[in-house]
């Protein structure tokens, strides 16, 4: 039987190629098209045509190519956003990958951490594998804030890692608006990290 003009699949299909190559995604965002079981069959068919590939439980994307590279895996950030807007949950870098983004490590870990108040997850690409790991409420109070990613950045170092030169570094990092709410979240963090932070915010 033909697909006719206003079939999932078709509506599936066609907001896949509005969005385009690089768009990660759910069955969640064709929640309006249908039924799950209709939109998850549809994918299924999609991917095994190579139109969308599956990056773990519940999370694709449309795959990009590029000529002397080959296939290209998504940014983190378009899988955590996806993860995000899915569960309708918080996330917050730690580990390496926090120190990194703050620019207190070179390293870039292959194994990238991220606390959440949602299900614990692994999401794999290629070389580099996202971890969602269930965490306290405490944990959790600082994410999307300066001073979440200042906090576990803080913890992966550990005291005897952080020094005057640390400190410098995120001084000149944040203006005065993320030095406040540095200051504001000293609450939420260890003694020895909320010093620190009097520090950087000072």
């Amino acid at each position: 039987m033909g697909k006719h003009k206003q079939s999932i699949d078709t509506q599936v299909l066609a907001r896949i190629e509005a969005h385009g190559m690089g768009w990660v995604f759910t069955p969640s965002d064709f929640a309006d098209l249908g039924s799950r079981t209709a939109v998850a069959t549809a994918l299924k068919r999609y991917k095994a045509c190579g139109k969308v590939r599956q990056l773990g439980r519940g999370i694709y994307d449309v795959p990009r190519r590029h000529a002397k590279l080959g296939l290209l895996w998504p940014s983190q950030e378009a899988i955590v956003t996806a993860v995000r807007n899915r569960d309708s949950v918080r996330v917050q870098p730690t580990g390496a990958y926090a120190a990194n983004l703050l620019g207190l490590s070179e390293q870039v870990p292959s194994k990238i951490f991220y606390l959440t108040d949602g299900p614990a997850r692994t999401i794999k690409m290629g070389n580099t594998t996202i971890n969602f790991k269930r965490t306290t409420p405490r944990n959790m109070a600082t994410s999307d804030r300066v001073s979440g990613l200042v906090i576990q950045a803080l913890r992966w170092l550990g005291p005897k890692n952080v020094n005057n030169s640390t400190v410098n570094v995120l001084k000149k990092k944040f203006d005065q608006a993320s030095k406040k709410q540095i200051l504001d979240d000293i609450r939420h963090a260890p003694a020895w990290i909320a010093d620190t932070m009097r520090r950087i915010a000072q």
